[in-house]
């Protein structure tokens, strides 16, 4: 499979699995009435509207603020696709993928409802980690993977460089 397909199918499984699971918790069961729901002894589920960015920076109350952040997602999705058409290995065609997917899934959220659907929050005893999604957690994914993307060829660069190489002398006469 080539690179740019796998990274395609990334950024579709993101999409998907974003918005099937927001549009469950939202409209299929009743988590905006009884939240938070525990799942684990350090997660649960809650909802939290974002109107800002990572981390809630940036927070939009008026409409024109809304709409230019559905459109530097979109626009940052179209980039990382294009980079992705040309990406030459796996993992950073699937890192993009990744990213573009989860820029889509929060822009759809955007445009839709005004907002990004936050609602998986870590936390344990007094520590709280801040409220995300599946979208959040796929452009963090996929930053790591572009990270690891950036250092594989200088750690393959430097053991080839390291290897000792084999030399043949011919004895002259």
């Amino acid at each position: 499979m080539t690179p740019f397909r796998l990274g395609l199918m990334g950024l579709l499984a993101t999409l998907v699995v974003d918005q099937a699971s927001k549009l469950w918790l939202y409209l299929g069961t009743d988590l905006v009435l009884t939240q938070p729901w525990p799942v684990a002894p350090f997660a649960e589920f809650l909802v939290v509207w974002n109107r800002g960015v990572s981390y809630g920076l940036f927070q939009q109350e008026g409409g024109i603020g809304r709409w230019i952040l559905v459109a530097v997602s979109v626009l940052a999705a179209t980039g990382l696709v294009v980079w992705m058409r040309r990406a030459p290995t796996r993992l950073l065609a699937v890192s993009l993928g990744l990213v573009a997917g989860g820029a889509i899934g929060n822009a759809i959220d955007r445009a839709a409802y005004g907002a990004v659907f936050d609602f998986v929050h870590l936390h344990w005893r007094t520590w709280s980690w801040y409220v995300f999604n599946v979208a959040d957690a796929a452009i963090v994914a996929g930053v790591v993977g572009l990270v690891l993307d950036s250092l594989l060829p200088d750690l393959r660069g430097k053991a080839s460089t390291e290897a000792p190489t084999k030399t043949t002398t011919t004895p002259q006469a």
